[in-house]
């Protein structure tokens, strides 16, 4: 399940990529510079699931984890949405506006760009370059805490929706060091 939550959680990065390629296929359509073949009907069908399954991802990551909440007390925190945010972005402009997924070259190119993505982003957990959650208001923080009954000063990478403030107590859901999502308040 934990390599299902994972996918389905790099699938919701591109959500707006997905969503971009969508709108211009879409577009083309109308103004009829493609037509509503077969090929741009299965593009149409994927994106539309991709993005389905996008959401159903960071839904189940967000709301549905089973990762146990600690209780920690921020004592540091530095707002790193921006350092990631703009790297990921030029990838969907890459794909958005170079390829031509009405050829079916281009389309397995499509597939296969994602796949090589999806290996290293799982394989490296780098579930925290999500430009989907920065859309949806999320903020990433490095944070320096405490955890509730505890002497121990750690550090981890989390999403907040909204702005974080230092010396406040948090329910934090870790997935792994370099993800996590602030429970409750």
């Amino acid at each position: 399940m934990n390599l299902l939550k994972d996918l389905l959680l790099y699938l919701s990065a591109f959500v707006p990529m997905y969503f971009l390629i969508a709108f211009r296929l879409i577009i083309d359509i109308f103004n009829d510079n493609l037509s509503f073949n077969v090929l741009n009907t299965i593009n149409l069908i994927t994106l539309l699931l991709l993005i389905i399954l996008g959401f159903i991802g960071l839904y189940l990551n967000i709301h549905q984890s089973k990762e146990v909440s600690k209780e920690v007390i921020i004592l540091k925190k530095q707002n790193i949405t921006d350092r990631h945010f703009l790297g990921y972005f030029s990838l969907f402009v890459l794909f958005a506006l170079q390829l031509e997924l009405s050829y079916v070259s281009d389309y397995c190119l499509f597939i296969i760009i994602t796949v090589f993505i999806g290996i290293v982003y799982i394989k490296n957990s780098l579930y925290y370059i999500n430009p989907l959650l920065n859309i949806l208001g999320y903020n990433f923080y490095t944070i320096v805490y405490l955890e509730v009954g505890s002497q121990k000063e750690s550090e981890g990478k989390i999403f907040y929706r909204g702005n974080l403030a230092v010396n406040k107590c948090y329910l934090v859901k870790f997935k792994n060091d370099n993800f996590a999502f602030v429970d409750k308040k």
